[in-house]
């Protein structure tokens, strides 16, 4: 059997989703498991989850004689991957990092660089069922700057997008030290 099934079949029978497979020089392994989404509930991959792949994956991989030297599995972090149409709709409403494999072009009406490729935006469902992502070029306010009432702010921009049309897409590692704040009623 090829890597890619053997990893597959032992992290998905152990009742996890495979993130990603990464194999790197000098003979590391590495593993990126989650758990199956259930919206509404938010869970996390445990220390205990990533043991308990790992030593299955151990058995597996020796059964069936793959080559590594070291194997690491983990979760997929503050940076997750979003690969699949499903990653797109449980983070629909967060903060990503997009990168296209084709620059815009003139497309962008001239509201943006026509070579640009990166951006960071709100995820969200686009009205053609597809995806976009909303962004505003305003710089953020640093702690005690004054804001002047008569500014006017940057206008939103809107970039639609398939999954066909990107390069990579990450949630965006946001880390607020402060804690995580309180969601309102209502708000999802």
């Amino acid at each position: 059997m090829a890597l890619q099934q053997i990893v597959e079949q032992t992290v998905t029978g152990l009742g996890y989703d495979l993130v990603e497979i990464d194999r790197s020089a000098g003979g590391l392994l590495r593993i990126t498991i989650d758990l199956p989404w259930q919206p509404g509930v938010e869970q996390f991959v445990t220390v205990e989850d990533c043991e308990k792949v790992t030593r299955q994956l151990q058995f597996a991989l020796e059964v069936d004689e793959i080559d590594y030297r070291r194997l690491e599995v983990s979760s997929p972090g503050i940076d997750r991957p979003l690969r699949h149409e499903k990653d797109l709709e449980r983070f629909a409403g967060e903060v990503i990092d997009i990168t296209l494999r084709a620059p815009l072009g003139a497309a962008a009406g001239g509201q943006v660089a026509a070579n640009r490729k990166k951006f960071r935006g709100t995820l969200e469902r686009a009205d053609a069922g597809g995806w976009q992502i909303v962004w505003s070029d305003e710089p953020a306010v640093k702690p005690g700057q004054r804001v002047s009432k008569k500014r006017v702010p940057a206008p939103l921009q809107v970039l639609g997008f398939t999954l066909d049309e990107l390069r990579e897409a990450r949630l965006a590692s946001i880390v607020n030290f402060k804690g995580r704040k309180a969601k309102l009623a209502g708000e999802s």
